[in-house]
């Protein structure tokens, strides 16, 4: 069986690959979750300072991607995308792991048997 993987979108690299030039530091880009909003789960982006013990990397679009054991659980098979709307912008995840988002969509569900 073939391990789950996180991507990002060309759009999504293109964002990232800016956004840590500018910044001049960090190894990749962080992703995971945190329990919050009235659905359980939130998304977490940050920079990734450092590779911790227990982290999984990734490799895509030339970004390196970063994401605690606990939170692969809950993203393994993402794709994230970056989106501009009118004069909003922001990432999206599509998680295929998701089986319910608030009205809101700050916070999603996943069921605990399809968490890997």
């Amino acid at each position: 069986m073939n391990e789950q993987t996180i991507k990002l979108t060309d759009r999504a690299a293109d964002h990232v690959k800016n956004y840590l030039q500018k910044q001049g530091a960090g190894v990749g880009l962080r992703l995971g979750v945190k329990p919050a909003g009235c659905s359980g789960q939130q998304y977490v982006v940050e920079t990734a300072e450092a590779i911790r013990d227990g982290d999984r990397t990734f490799e895509s679009n030339g970004i390196r991607i970063v994401i605690d054991e606990e939170s692969f659980r809950y993203l393994s098979g993402t794709e994230l995308d970056f989106i501009r709307e009118g004069l909003n912008s922001g990432f999206r995840f599509n998680n295929p792991n998701v089986t319910d988002t608030c009205g809101c969509g700050e916070s999603f569900t996943v069921d605990p048997k399809h968490s890997r």
